[in-house]
């Protein structure tokens, strides 16, 4: 026997554009809030609604600016270090981050500080320096070194001026 009843009327589909519509809306005000909200500083501590002064400054970045540690850059003599096993050359120069009420101690101690850097170097191979994450870690064991040598407090950093590979 054949089902001799119809299907029930379904109730007629409504166009899914509505809903398109509002989700669009929804995420493009969510977006610009969301920006709004990282703009102002209300998200994230942001410091980009920056108060300028009368000729157009950032005056909080100037008073940053002038809020500059108290500190001076000493050089290192240049060292140049013959490599062995391939026969090439490092030539490495750097500078001295120290507080300026140590600088004239550090000077004292800078025949020394050149002799640490200067052996330091000379153990390296040339596999340590192919590597070039290995900078960072140079740094930063040249600069443990110099510390040691020059007395806690002194010495901030060590800025790197030169390093290059003959």
């Amino acid at each position: 026997m054949a089902n001799d009843k119809e299907p029930e009327d379904a109730p007629p589909k409504r166009s899914s554009k509505l809903s398109l519509i509002i989700g669009l809306v929804l995420a493009l005000a969510g977006a610009g809030g969301g920006f709004y909200a990282v703009q102002s500083g209300l998200l994230f501590g942001g410091d980009s609604q920056a108060e300028s002064g009368e000729d157009g400054y950032d005056t909080s970045k100037m008073a940053r600016m002038t809020n500059l540690p108290d500190v001076v850059f000493v050089p290192v003599e240049p060292i140049v270090i013959s490599l062995s096993g391939q026969g090439g050359h490092l030539r490495f120069r750097a500078q001295l981050e120290v507080q300026s009420g140590y600088q004239s101690e550090v000077e004292t101690l800078m025949p020394r500080v050149v002799d640490v850097l200067n052996n330091y170097l000379r153990a390296l191979e040339v596999e340590d320096l192919a590597n070039t994450s290995s900078l960072s870690r140079l740094r930063a064991q040249m600069l443990r070194r110099v510390q040691i040598v020059t007395g806690g407090g002194r010495v901030n950093d060590l800025l790197i001026m030169e390093f290059v590979l003959n």
